[in-house]
């Protein structure tokens, strides 16, 4: 499919979320508690699984050779360490959050659209309504599928990648919404504008960042999966939007180590 138009891997991956997440929001109030409860902790042992496959890229041939012998774990670490600082003093969870919480408040006025009991519950409805878009929106856009995909789609090189990412985000959606309801349906919308930028600037840019630049930057995707993964299995509440700075700080990062080595 190299000869489709820039963007369509992303509109079809839009539309896979939007589906998924209908889906699970139309079926997810007729199942017990304690099923989504399940449900929402196979989606946290599935985002350790992808973590841990897009961390792997630490070990990426194209990293290892560019940076001397160990410097690719010490990049990741001062990735997430500056971007942390960074995203904290920005405030970026804290921020997201409002504005998630804000989007909620609207679309408390109309009940139907929340879902069964969530309208009526007030902070624990405005909770699951931040955990779903937040969460939702970070696992669908940090990983390496995400980043390769879009700016392979926008190089003209085809859309074979963000295809497989629709399957995955359809199903994601679907198992998200039925435990998170409408801010799983959101999240189409952090999938349209994150990836179509980053096709975008495959278009006007071309190759935007050498292999090793990518690979560090999807390891470091990959450890803040992990810590989607924590916030899914209730194990500890990781301020992975603050963490959000840490992608561009890699491949800064990787750039500044290959120049002084």
């Amino acid at each position: 499919m190299s000869g489709a138009f820039p963007g369509l891997g992303t509109v079809i991956n839009v539309v896979a979320v939007l589906l998924g997440a209908g889906l699970g929001m139309a079926v997810g109030h007729r199942l017990p508690d304690r099923t989504r409860s399940v449900v929402t902790d196979v989606l946290g042992l599935t985002t350790l699984l992808m973590a841990g496959l897009s961390a792997v890229s630490v070990t990426d041939r194209a990293f290892t050779s560019a940076v001397p012998t160990g410097a690719p774990v010490l990049i990741v670490l001062g990735s997430l360490l500056h971007g942390g600082i960074a995203g904290s003093l920005l405030r970026i969870e804290e921020r997201l959050e409002g504005l998630a919480g804000a989007i909620q408040a609207r679309l408390a006025r109309r009940p139907r659209l929340l879902g069964l009991q969530e309208a009526g519950q007030g902070q624990e409805a405005r909770e699951r309504f931040i955990e779903g878009w937040l969460g939702a929106s970070l696992l669908f856009c940090v990983g390496p599928l995400t980043i390769l995909g879009s700016l392979s789609d926008g190089l003209g090189r085809g859309i074979e990648q963000l295809a497989l990412k629709s399957v995955l985000d359809g199903f994601a959606a679907m198992a998200f919404a039925s435990s998170f309801g409408v801010g799983v349906l959101l999240s189409a919308a952090s999938v349209a504008v994150v990836q179509g930028t980053l096709t975008l600037l495959g278009v006007l840019l071309g190759s935007v960042l050498p292999d090793a630049h990518i690979a560090a930057l999807t390891a470091t995707g990959g450890l803040m999966l992990v810590g989607i993964a924590l916030r899914l299995l209730r194990i500890r509440e990781v301020p992975v939007g603050d963490l959000l700075p840490a992608l561009v700080v890699a491949p800064l990062l990787t750039q500044l180590v290959i120049v002084l080595s």
